[in-house]
């Protein structure tokens, strides 16, 4: 399920960032670029972050960056940034963050299937540990297939 939204084109790969917004900014890329979504959506997420702290944040070494629709998400898409390095979100226990996916959604519904389908890898201790440690586009394609 998860395929039909992660797949080469929205996934990057990178051997470490200098900071969290850089690792923001390097993982919309691919999700500006099919124009999904706006830059302003980047942007209320770094505000959001810097007003709330990093909420997005889920777990150790995991961060689902997003935003509000209306914040510029002009269509349903997820991006997956997986560092070798990873970087501190101001997160504590939770940091260094290396597995980042950001989520998108045009409106408050649209979203449910892919929420669900993020749900069950989240909750796969076997399939997070292969994605902490994966390093290659092949060994994430892999694990995103069986979700």
């Amino acid at each position: 399920m998860l395929k039909k939204w992660i797949y080469d084109a929205t996934i990057t790969i990178q051997e470490s960032v200098e900071s969290w917004p850089q690792a923001l900014e390097i993982c919309a890329k691919p999700l500006l670029d099919l124009q999904v979504i706006a830059p302003e959506y980047v942007t209320a997420i770094v505000e959001q972050h810097r007003t709330l702290g990093p909420y997005y944040v889920l777990a150790p070494g995991l961060a689902m960056p997003h935003a509000r629709p209306e914040e510029g998400a002009k269509g349903l898409g997820l991006s997956l940034l997986k560092l070798k390095q990873g970087v501190s979100f101001g997160a504590g226990e939770f940091d260094p963050v290396d597995v980042i996916i950001m989520l998108a959604a045009p409106d408050k519904h649209s979203h449910i299937e892919m929420i669900s389908a993020l749900a069950e890898l989240f909750s796969s201790d076997e399939d997070m540990a292969e994605l902490h440690q994966a390093n290659t586009l092949e060994e994430i394609k892999t694990i995103i297939d069986r979700c």
